[in-house]
This record gives structure tokens, sequence and C-alpha cells, in this order.
């Protein structure tokens, strides 16, 4: 499974395959073999003809790609402008992502469409992972194998008040003769509690049933309380736990790689830096709203941070079952306090199928950003 799991790794260039390279856009919509580009402008027969998918209006749902398998998709680029008026700026919050695989009813993967890449709070960034890549100006790439027996199917909602006037997206994947029996399937949840309780963790992700592991998670997090707010530990809670989990880090900071609140001193002031390395990162932070501007008020909003951890050179194996939680434990000159802050998450993990179904996806406006 690992060959096809990884297939884009550098140990498998020199490895010949039975595969079939295809690729679905707007001009090539089925991803037909010898049906690329054949779209017209005013430039002539092939001459980018239809390069986006053109006024998406609200309530609309369209199919980005509908696939026949066996297969794997490799890669997937969207990019959309994220906000269609300045009082309207919440378009990656309000277009949700969903997949389904093999014919199932209830989706493998949903989530709104920038937190999926990484970048929550309706706001793009640079993400610079194995995984995941975001470079300018919103190019949203993801690499996560994503294989399929029979069928794959990815929509796109739009939530949003407004009609999307141009939505920029390919999909490549490969075909194959034959998938393995034992192939697992990709999976990803988007969650949010918009305060969280006093003592009482955190939920990333729980209700997995089945044989799989977890690859990864994303966390947009908005404090809402002072002081250092990263003591909370992750915790594993695999194949049957109960009260106490398998897996149990050391603080939030330290399960995305840092350690000692990321920061640095610049001109007496504390600092948190931000990063990005191939499997984890903190590559977004901002106390204000640079999307909006109002001549009665500043842009000034709660501090907003997003990190990513993805399991890939360690992935969470379970064989019946998995919940991964995060306290909200802070620390200030008087020690360790349990806080309250608001926490959307993304977990990402490959399982066999069925699957549960997931929780009810929350109102849009639940979703924006504080």
């Amino acid at each position: 499974m690992s060959n096809y799991l990884f297939a884009n790794g550098l140990t498998s260039l020199s490895v010949l395959k039975n595969a079939r390279s295809r690729a679905i856009n707007a001009e090539n919509p089925n991803g037909e073999k010898g049906k690329g580009g054949m779209s017209a402008s005013y430039l002539g027969p092939s001459r980018k003809g239809s390069p986006c998918l053109r006024d998406i209006e609200p309530g609309k749902m369209v199919t980005l790609a509908e696939v026949d398998g066996p297969g794997i998709i490799t890669h997937i680029w969207i990019t959309v402008d994220n906000k269609t008026t300045d009082a309207d700026c919440n378009v990656l919050r309000d277009l949700v992502l969903r997949m389904y695989w093999d014919e199932e009813e209830a989706p493998s993967v949903e989530s709104p469409l920038g937190d999926f890449f990484c970048c929550g709070f309706s706001r793009e960034c640079i993400v610079n992972s194995m995984p995941i890549v975001v470079v300018p100006s919103r190019g949203m790439n993801s690499y996560f194998q994503m294989p399929f027996h029979k069928k794959a199917k990815i929509t796109l909602e739009n939530q949003h008040d407004n009609t999307i006037p141009a939505f920029f997206y390919q999909i490549d994947y490969c075909l194959y003769d034959e998938l393995p029996e034992d192939i697992a399937y990709f999976h990803a949840q988007w969650r949010r509690e918009r305060i969280t309780e006093l003592q009482k963790d955190y939920v990333i992700i729980d209700n997995i049933k089945g044989k799989g592991h977890y690859v990864g998670t994303y966390i947009a997090l908005t404090t809402l309380e002072r002081y250092w707010w990263g003591e909370g530990e992750v915790k594993f809670y695999i194949d049957g736990d109960k009260e106490y989990p398998t897996i149990c880090g050391t603080g939030m900071e330290d399960y995305f790689g840092g350690s000692w609140s990321f920061a640095s001193q610049v001109d007496g002031k504390t600092v948190e830096n931000t990063y990005c390395t191939p499997f984890l990162g903190y590559p977004y932070y901002s106390a204000n709203d640079d999307l909006i501007h109002n001549p009665y008020h500043n842009n000034d909003c709660p501090p907003m941070r997003g990190f990513y951890r993805w399991h890939i050179p360690d992935p969470i194996y379970f064989q019946d079952d998995l919940k991964v939680t995060v306290q909200q434990i802070g620390v200030c000159y008087k020690g360790l306090f349990e806080r309250q802050d608001d926490l959307a998450s993304v977990a990402y993990w490959y399982q066999s199928e069925p699957h549960n179904k997931f929780e009810k996806l929350m109102d849009k406006k639940q979703r924006w950003p504080r």
C-alpha cells in the first residue's frame, strides 16, 4: 500500500508503473484523453478558452470531479478570490469542499475550503509543507494521495451570500488496472468550538471506527484571554482508551514542533516567530483584519494563529477506533490556568470504509472568524 500512498516519493521515480495520468479542470471537466485545451478564446482555438468555472451562484453545488476507478488523486490545485465585496470577505470559509469515495452517500471529506488548505480565518497564508502548499496569491495545493476503487467525486458548495465570479482548479490523478484490496481511504473533517469549556478538552476528532492511521492536524486558534495559551496537551485515545489516552504530549507548542513559546525578543518585546517545515508549522499569526477597511473603526481583532502537524513519517495507527483532543491551558506569572478560547480544526486520516457519518457542519455565520 505504501507504494501507492507515497507514489510521488523520490525513491519511486526510477520504477516503471502501469498508470495512466489524467487531469480535470474547467477546460476538460471529465479528464478525457486527448481532450484538454479544446476551448477557444478571442485568441483562437485551444488558446485559454475556458480556464475557470464562472458565476457560481449562492446555494449552488458544483461537481469538480467525478472519476471512475480504480485510481488515485495525486494533486489538487485551487484558487479563488477571498472576498466578493468589502462586506463579504469570508469566501474561504463559505465555500465547502466535500469528497466521496466509491459511491458512498456521506462524504469522507468535509471542510471549509480555506481550512482544508491550512488557511483558516477566511485568510490565506504561505504554507510550505509536504502535503499542503499555499503560495501567492491563494494558490492552494494538496498532495495527499486519495485512492479509490470504483469512483471518486469532489464537490464544492457555495454558501457565500454572493455569486463567485471565477473559480480556478485542477485535479490530477492516475488510473490503474487495479489497486490493493486493503488500500486505505483519505478522510478529513473540520470542527469548531467558538468558546471552549473550562477544564473540558477540545475534541479534534472522535467517532472514528475501523482500521487506519491518523496523518495530520490543522488548528486555527483565536485566543480570547491574556497571557500564554499553549500548555494544553494533545491526546490520542487509541483502540478502546477511555479515561486516559495512550499518547499524550507535553503542550500545544511542543506538538507543533516548537518550544519556549516560539519566542524571541525584539526591541524589548516578546515576539512569536512563525515558520513552515515539511511536517510541522506555524504559518499564520495576525491580530488585524486586513480584508476590511472602515473609516469608523480600526482593524484590530482577537489574535489568530494557524498551525499544522503532519504525521507522515510517524502515523498514529489504530485498529478499531480513535479520538484526538487538546486541552486549553495557559500560564502567567501566577502559574498554570484553565483557558477558554476559540478553536477550529481539520483532522486528516486514512481508514478502511465504511466510516461513521460526520456531525452536521456548523452554519456558515458560525464559521466566520471573530
